[in-house]
């Protein structure tokens, strides 16, 4: 998904990096100093040893490994913190590239008086669908018969005696048969506005102007808010 980054996420990503980068310059000054400690205290231990018992040059080697050991740790430790905090940068720039965009997913919608584009998905061996369309109270106020097919049709809003239903929030369901016997019934996709982005246990959830609280892995399509 292209993602158009926000004033405020711009701002947040640039004053990170130059904070990150005096960090890493501090740790590596950091450990230089202390590499100079350990060769002075190595010369010293090298001075000061007992000419008749001195330590074997395989004892230095094991300790300049060690040092060195420990300092390549902790500067790929301080490469996994930048690395996060990169992402975490990319995660918010991405969770802000969905608010605002029109999602096509099987939830609720606002009826405007515009019609409204659904997505069918009738199931396997149906030969009759009806669209049942369903009031913020859960009560059926329309059903039309559709193709079997998932070619999107518009639901006008009207009543058949060609009045407009209320402005207000409606649902759809699919209705699939096959010789008279119901099959399923499953919701049916519209596209409804993204107003909050939020990562739920490692997974990016959606927020709808209805409420509803769906996973983006299930949005089958995604366009710019119409004017």
């Amino acid at each position: 998904m292209d993602v158009t980054q926000t004033g405020s996420t711009t701002a947040f990503g640039a004053s990170a990096a130059p904070t990150d980068a005096v960090k890493r310059v501090g740790d590596a000054t950091e450990i230089s100093s202390d590499f100079e400690t350990f060769l002075k205290m190595l010369t010293a231990q090298m001075e000061n040893q007992d000419p008749l018992n001195p330590m074997e040059s395989t004892d230095y080697a094991t300790q300049l490994a060690t040092f060195s050991g420990v300092e390549q740790q902790v500067l790929t430790n301080d490469l996994i913190k930048s690395l996060q905090t990169q992402l975490g940068v990319m995660s918010m720039t991405d969770l802000a590239g969905w608010v605002g965009m029109e999602a096509r997913a099987a939830v609720p919608v606002q009826f405007g008086l515009e019609p409204i584009t659904v997505t069918p998905d009738p199931a396997d061996g149906a030969t009759s669908t009806y669209m049942v369309v369903r009031n913020a109270n859960d009560v059926e106020v329309d059903r039309v018969k559709i193709p079997p097919t998932e070619a999107p049709v518009r639901w006008a809003g009207m009543d058949p005696y060609g009045n407009l239903f209320p402005p207000g929030e409606y649902a759809f369901h699919l209705q699939s048969f096959a010789n008279g016997e119901l099959l399923s019934e499953t919701p049916m996709a519209v596209y409804s506005e993204v107003v909050e982005a939020k990562v739920v246990d490692g997974e990016t959830m959606l927020v709808f102007a209805s409420g509803d609280e769906i996973a983006a892995s299930d949005v089958s399509s995604l366009r710019a808010p119409r004017e």
